[in-house]
């Protein structure tokens, strides 16, 4: 496979997905377009959905090897039910997510995901929308903290949040470098750290910049929607905000929320599963895909299969 982008825990998401000939499946994240090929090649069809418009050479590249069974509609996952409608398949057999940022992506220093490569502060996966740098030059100081802490799990957010107000009352942040370097001094430098110190920082201004949490929520109830009862959904994530989404939402449509207890009774629960679990937990790499592929350390994949229940609707924040 000639990708730029590795898909983690590729054989598991298959066994999740059992995909066949004939079968209509949604690539929601269809970056390099790794799962798409490996489902392509069981004879299924593939509908890949991206929002980041540089995917389009990848699209192209299975365009040509599966020009009956591929399509790429450029849009949000959120939008996975319309964009289902809009495809004139009558049956959706299959859901795959792999959340967060590619690889590719944070190689591309124009897309301003990366703090070790100089680009413009943007972060956008798609073309629309605001940047980073909106964000860090007109938000105040408790919104920048707020993000920095829930986002990226930064114990020192306040402190950060003053550094770029202080800074950016001199001349406004345009570049990562330049903001990359304001955070380091914030938090007193790389001494003893085992990550650079603007990981948690460009993490939480990406997934403000890009409604990941809610993005994610709105596909969950998407593909909940539109799956047909057998179909299978499998999710990927990468790191605990959002596999405490996947978790929390199969929990409730599984009926496995919790019963609380005699002291604090919840509402008993009339509302029939919507899923049911494909296993227990979620998989996670093992060492020989670790030793080729470091990114999949943090990877985790929750699956399950729809049944003929109605959707429950919208997920609670």
């Amino acid at each position: 496979m000639t990708s730029p982008h590795a898909p983690v825990l590729l054989k598991k998401v298959i066994e999740a997905l059992v995909p066949r000939a004939g079968d209509v499946i949604i690539d929601a994240t269809f970056g390099a377009g790794g799962y798409t090929r490996a489902i392509l090649k069981t004879g299924a069809t593939v509908i890949a959905l991206d929002r980041d418009p540089t995917v389009q050479v990848h699209a192209e590249a299975v365009a040509n090897d599966y020009p009956e069974t591929f399509r790429l509609i450029r849009t949000p996952f959120s939008d996975l039910a319309d964009a289902f409608a809009q495809s004139g398949e009558a049956k959706l057999d299959g859901v795959v997510f792999d959340i967060g940022v590619s690889s590719m992506q944070l190689d591309q220093a124009e897309r301003g995901f990366s703090f070790m490569r100089d680009g413009p502060l943007d972060m956008r996966m798609s073309d629309e929308g605001v940047t980073a740098a909106d964000i860090v030059n007109t938000w105040d100081h408790g919104p920048l903290a707020h993000i920095f802490k829930l986002y990226g799990d930064e114990r020192q957010s306040g402190r950060v949040a003053t550094a770029i107000l202080r800074r950016r009352a001199e001349r406004p942040f345009s570049r990562t470098l330049d903001l990359a370097e304001v955070v380091e001094k914030a938090l007193g430098g790389r001494r003893g750290a085992a990550i650079h110190p603007a990981t948690r920082v460009f993490q939480a201004l990406r997934i403000a910049v890009n409604d990941e949490l809610g993005e994610l929520r709105a596909g969950l109830e998407a593909a909940e929607a539109t799956l047909a009862p057998g179909g299978r959904l499998a999710v990927v994530t990468f790191h605990s905000l959002e596999d405490r989404i996947v978790k929390a939402f199969l929990t409730e449509r599984t009926g496995n929320a919790p019963g609380g207890s005699r002291h604090a009774p919840v509402a008993v629960e009339t509302r029939k599963p919507s899923f049911t679990l494909s296993f227990k937990g979620a998989r996670e790499a093992g060492e020989a895909e670790l030793a080729v592929n470091p990114r999949s350390r943090s990877a985790r994949l929750r699956a399950a299969v729809r049944t003929d229940a109605a959707p429950w609707g919208r997920i609670a924040a």
